[in-house]
């Protein structure tokens, strides 16, 4: 029966199996029934990665912990605030009570000072922004590269993406043209890391910087080109090369902004999976050009 204080109010109660105070959605005894593939899914898809070493007990505890920070309000609408990786399903900071520190116009990320950026000068402006894969800033005004750098580390605290990857055109939409494949007609959209495949096996596209870089470090995929394929001083054909197919000779690593730069040079497309129709994780992808008949 419920318990009563000494005012003689009733007391609540957390459910059955939760050991998370003021969290009663959380089941921490049914999270822990959960097989290994099922938490690694889970935290995959709250924006946790660099999971594939750790044991059924710290899965259990990092997907808790990341489910408590977002019902205390340290994450809720955007996983985490930046990118996650491994246990460090942290949260995004909070303001709390003491709110944006001076000079930050922008609600919500205490991180981003924008009186601060403006005083940068346009060299340093552009190498920050080079730094987080945004190129093509040669033309711009000073005005611009602070706009444009705002908005990146914006959308790194709203959980679009972690330093490093974006450019201007990391979130352009879907591109199509004369010979765009039947595959891409079918398979799901994906604009940002908060978009969820709507079934395990689907097949899903995206020209999103942050969404394919994601996938593929957790996979501990790197950035490569076909060695011998490189013309006029830029990267040939873009591959990764996964660990668990084995290194590949004729791969050569290359940076991400590289990779991106020529991603986005061809407009190419980036069609992959996420898991397998059995809900084992999938490392299929290809890259479609749909200008050309052969991609």
């Amino acid at each position: 029966m419920p318990t009563r204080s000494s005012s003689g109010s009733t007391a609540t109660k957390n459910p059955p199996g939760n050991q998370t105070p003021n969290t009663p959605d959380i089941n921490e005894s049914e999270i822990a029934r959960l097989k290994v593939d099922d938490l690694r899914s889970r935290l995959r898809r709250r924006g946790v990665t660099e999971t594939a070493d750790m044991k059924k007990d710290d899965l259990v505890k990092a997907l808790v912990k990341s489910l408590r920070d977002d019902s205390s309000g340290n994450g809720s609408g955007s996983r985490g605030g930046g990118s996650r990786t491994g246990a460090k399903a942290n949260g995004a900071k909070s303001g709390g009570s003491n709110g944006n520190p001076p000079g930050n116009q922008t609600p919500n990320t205490p991180d981003i000072n924008e009186s601060e950026i403006a005083r940068l000068k346009v060299d340093e402006l552009r190498d920050r922004l080079r730094d987080r894969g945004v190129t093509d800033t040669a033309d711009m005004k000073k005005d611009d590269l602070v706009k444009a750098l705002v908005k990146s580390l914006r959308d790194g605290s709203a959980g679009n993406g972690s330093a490093g990857s974006r450019s201007s055109g990391s979130g352009g939409g879907i591109r199509t043209g004369a010979h765009t494949s039947k595959s891409l007609k079918y398979s799901q959209e994906i604009d940002s890391v908060d978009d969820e495949p709507e079934r395990p096996g689907r097949s899903l596209v995206t020209t999103d910087h942050e969404v394919i870089r994601r996938w593929a470090e957790s996979r501990k995929g790197v950035p490569c080109t076909v060695d011998g394929s490189e013309h006029d001083g830029h990267a040939g054909v873009l591959r990764f090369d996964f660990p668990a197919n084995g290194r590949e000779d004729r791969l050569r690593e290359i940076s991400w902004e590289e990779w991106f730069a020529a991603f986005d040079q061809r407009r190419l497309n980036f069609i992959y999976q996420e898991e397998r129709s059995d809900g084992k994780q999938s490392n299929f992808f290809r890259l479609e050009n749909p200008d050309r008949e052969d991609g």
